[in-house]
């Protein structure tokens, strides 16, 4: 064999090896733009018992607002493994929801005093776990940050700053106040049976983009993922008077 049909071989290995990583449950990843006919979106029921499970769900807003989906899981029940695929599928910047009370207990200051974002998030001052974690930004060390953070018995000098996980104020009221993402995080791990404190990230595409409606649905399908509107939710806490 030459040279160059080697480097062919070699090349052709490759193209192979590639395409197994984007294989899951044995069968190749889908165009997430591909549209899904009769798509459902699933109850507030189900999205509530997978968070309760330690599940992710996909959390979309409206159109009209960010016309994102994140990630949302709960953030006491986080593990490494499930941080390395939040991650892998979002923009990494890993956020955790918590209410005024979780705020002041962690001794958490917000960011800024002049908040200029469009939509007003309450991003704090960052943080690490400062026990038993290296650089805090590797999946274990964030999972520890995390599940850190839900643990009341944990001081809040216990937390380097900066760090690399970022900490959102959810408002008083939740969705019905603000329908944003760390609000609805917030509200489906309450509503869970859960300390009211998630995880939360924005989902992108592979080649960076945000990922859309179509995409989400895509996503959640491939990954067999509960994915629900903070829009529904918003209507299962009116109708059920919570």
């Amino acid at each position: 064999m030459s040279a160059q049909e080697t480097r062919i071989a070699d090349l052709e290995k490759e193209v192979a090896r590639l395409q197994s990583c984007l294989t899951v449950k044995g069968a190749p990843r889908k165009d997430w733009s591909e549209k899904i006919e009769n798509f459902k979106f699933n109850t507030i029921e189900e999205a509530l018992e997978a968070i309760k499970q330690g599940e992710f769900v996909v959390v979309l807003d409206n159109e009209d607002r960010e016309n994102e989906g994140d990630l949302v899981a709960a953030a006491e029940l986080m593990t490494p493994e499930k941080m390395a695929f939040m991650i892998r599928h979002t923009s990494g910047i890993v956020c955790l929801s918590l209410t005024k009370p979780d705020q002041e207990r962690l001794e958490l200051p917000i960011m800024v005093v002049n908040n200029t974002e469009k939509h007003r998030t309450a991003f704090t001052h960052t943080v690490d776990y400062a026990v038993g974690t290296t650089t805090g930004i590797s999946a274990g060390d964030r999972s520890a940050t995390v599940t850190a953070a839900c643990d009341s018995s944990i001081k809040a000098s216990e937390f380097n700053r900066p760090g690399h996980i970022f900490p959102l104020v959810s408002v008083e009221g939740g969705v019905l106040t603000r329908m944003g993402h760390t609000e609805a995080t917030s509200d489906l791990c309450k509503l869970a049976g859960l300390k009211p404190m998630g995880v939360l990230c924005e989902i992108v595409l592979d080649n960076g983009n945000m990922a859309r409606r179509s995409d989400l649905e895509t996503f959640s399908r491939e990954y067999g993922l509960k994915i629900i509107t903070i829009s529904d939710l918003i209507e299962y806490r009116k109708t059920n008077n919570i």
